[in-house]
């Protein structure tokens, strides 16, 4: 049992469980290291159990845990006896095995290497540890002997707070930077190359307070890379779909993006008309139609939609500043009086604003009943004159035939000959058209089936595109993650005592393994034994019954002659007798020396349970929970 407790105690302090060296076998563990150990295991094996890595105080609490853990080695699989008695009142054997189980059941080298590989925060909290040891071991220095780093700050001088001097809060500020400029097959225009050499300055010059460099370039560095990513995304979901190139998917994102802003424009521009004078819609229309122009291609109008709609948004507000700030204020006025119309004004101001949001959502509201109504009367008019068409049609026909009605005779004699041509006519166009209609059949089958087939093969080369495109992603993770796991195990290498002899744990191992061979072995030799002597006395004992028959019948034959051996037959079957009574003796003997063995181990094995030392634990707990009972008694009475 010694290796096997080596084993459990190497598999439980590999997992993290906190044991200490002193201890080399499960006998030495107590109560709370047994559960803790437990706890551990469960949680290694499946992450998502909520159980307290220690043993509560409360007794009530204690049982709870116990009952908890006894279910989750049951859900895990095993099948021996278990209960709360298992953890809090245990033996060294069924401790045994349960953690046999539980080691047995740890997650192998693939598990380890996925979470290696996935916890990236396990080399940091490996780095931040080594650190604080090696911070922690040197010796500490005040800072009244320290000569580098230290200065006198404020009035009065005090002493700055170690590695807070440079320190300050985390605010960005939009930079530019010049783009394109690393690739080299992407072309850069002359105009905005000249514009990144000469006018564009440089990113330190960007920020207004120097401290706000570093936060601004991360903040655009993540900007751009979310940005890749979204339309790296984006192209490969409906950009490879569409069969168009970048640019031109580009230009048709821009062309709509364009064109819902201008329909958006125009809306507004359609309600201000109802709602306002003539200046700010024809403002608006001179946005739409440089809008317009812009997304077209037409020509260029003066200023730009931005100035436009600053115009448009914000006239009245700037003639209402400029008002108020030509205003006089009438001399001798106190600030409280200033503050007191500021607010009269404030408060109008919101009165006027409500006033107008409500008029305004009145508008709105006629606005949409009037669309509304305009849509039904165009519908009513478009149905009225489809109907005035229909009837055209219908009285330019019968009008027709009222004409021709008076020589109806020589009428129907040149219709009848118009019909006939025709007929003919049509007879000839026909005959042509097959001519003509077999070869372009011909041919629209073959298009439609060179079409199908290179349509299929685009699709084939998409999902091969975004098949090597995962792959590619997988490969880069894949690369990434071992690097990492490479990185931690040199790092866990440099940490390791290098005079550690692998021989000699592998010599160990093949000792055990040649005992083990050697005692599975003797126990074959064992059994052996055992079938040859159950076989041999199988073997007498039917050769016994026989002679006993064999004897018995010639006894028996002679005995109805002669009187003395009738007095043989009689002591044959006495002897028959007391020899089945002496093997019946013997068998009984074997089996009572079979439970007395038994009887032996399970006193061992009692022994082993520490009955004693449960029993007396069991007593110190039911008088902890009398305490608990009479506490909680106590509370409730004094609430009532």
């Amino acid at each position: 049992m010694e290796e096997v407790d080596n084993i459990i105690l190497h598999s439980l302090r590999s997992i993290g469980c906190e044991i200490d060296e002193d201890v080399v076998s499960l006998k030495e563990f107590n109560t709370e290291a047994i559960v803790a150990c437990s706890v551990r295991c469960i949680k290694t094996i499946h992450g998502d159990v909520d159980l307290p890595n220690t043993l509560p105080s409360a007794m009530s609490a204690k049982f709870r845990m116990g009952t908890s853990l006894a279910n989750h080695l049951q859900e895990l699989g095993y099948r021996g006896d278990v209960g709360y008695q298992t953890f809090l009142y245990s033996s060294e054997a069924d401790i045994r095995k349960i953690f046999m189980f539980l080691v047995d059941k740890l997650p192998k080298e693939v598990v380890e290497t996925t979470e290696e590989i996935l916890g990236s925060s396990v080399l940091l909290q490996r780095n931040i540890a080594n650190t604080l040891s090696r911070q922690l071991s040197s010796p500490w220095v005040p800072s009244s002997l320290k000569h580098k780093g230290i200065a006198w700050r404020g009035k009065p001088p005090t002493w700055q707070r170690e590695g807070t001097c440079c320190s300050f809060h985390f605010h960005s500020c939009n930079v530019s930077a010049p783009e394109g400029s690393g690739d080299l097959s992407k072309k850069i225009p002359k105009a905005l190359k000249s514009y990144y050499q000469t006018n564009l300055p440089f990113i330190t010059c960007q920020t207004q307070d120097y401290n706000d460099i570093v936060p601004s370039v991360l903040e655009k560095n993540a900007a751009d890379v979310t940005a890749q990513m979204e339309w790296e995304n984006e192209w490969n979901q409906s950009g490879l779909a569409s069969r168009l190139s970048q640019q031109e998917y580009r230009d048709r994102k821009r062309q709509r993006i364009l064109k819902r802003i201008t329909d958006q424009l125009r809306q507004d521009r359609q309600r201000s008309e109802a709602t306002s004078g003539s200046g700010s819609s024809q403002d608006l229309q001179q946005m739409l139609a440089s809008m317009g122009g812009r997304g077209t291609g037409s020509a260029k109008t003066k200023g730009s939609r931005f100035t436009h709609s600053e115009k448009l948004l914000f006239a009245k507000d700037d003639d209402k500043a400029i008002s108020e700030v030509t205003t006089v204020l009438p001399a001798g006025q106190t600030e409280e009086e200033k503050q007191k119309e500021r607010e009269e004004e404030v408060n109008g101001l919101k009165d006027e604003l409500t006033s107008l949001t409500s008029r305004l959502d009145d508008l709105d509201l006629e606005v949409k009943k009037f669309t509304a109504s305009i849509q039904q009367m165009e519908e009513q008019i478009s149905n009225q004159n489809r109907s005035n068409s229909e009837k055209e049609d219908g009285y330019k026909v019968k009008k027709r035939t009222l004409d021709l009605l008076p020589d109806a005779e020589n009428n129907i004699a040149k219709l009848q000959s118009v019909v006939d041509s025709s007929a003919q006519r049509l007879i000839n166009l026909a005959s042509q058209w097959e001519k003509h209609r077999a070869p372009l059949i011909n041919q629209f089958r073959d298009l439609k089936e060179l079409s199908s087939k290179t349509e299929s093969e685009a699709q084939l080369k998409l999902e091969e595109i975004k098949e090597f495109r995962k792959k590619m992603k997988q490969v880069q993770d894949d690369a990434r993650g071992k690097e990492e796991l490479a990185k931690q195990l040199h790092s866990e290498y440099e940490r390791m005592t290098k005079d550690v002899n692998r021989s000699a744990y592998t010599k160990r191992i093949m000792e055990i393994v040649t005992n083990i061979k050697k005692q599975k072995m003797e126990i074959d030799k064992v059994l052996v034994d055992t079938r040859a002597v159950q076989k041999e006395i199988n073997q007498l004992s039917g050769k016994l019954d026989r002679q006993f028959t064999v004897t018995d019948e010639l006894i028996f034959r002679d005995a109805k002659k002669d009187e003395s051996v009738k007095k043989a037959y009689r002591y044959l079957a006495s002897l028959h007798e007391s020899c089945e009574l002496l093997i019946n003796t013997v068998e009984e003997t074997g089996v009572i020396l079979r439970e007395i063995r038994e009887l032996e181990d399970q006193i061992e094995s009692e022994g082993h349970k520490k009955v004693l030392a449960n029993l007396e634990k069991i007593s110190k707990d039911y008088q902890q929970i009398k305490k608990e009972n009479d506490t909680l008694i106590k509370k409730i009475k004094g609430k009532s």
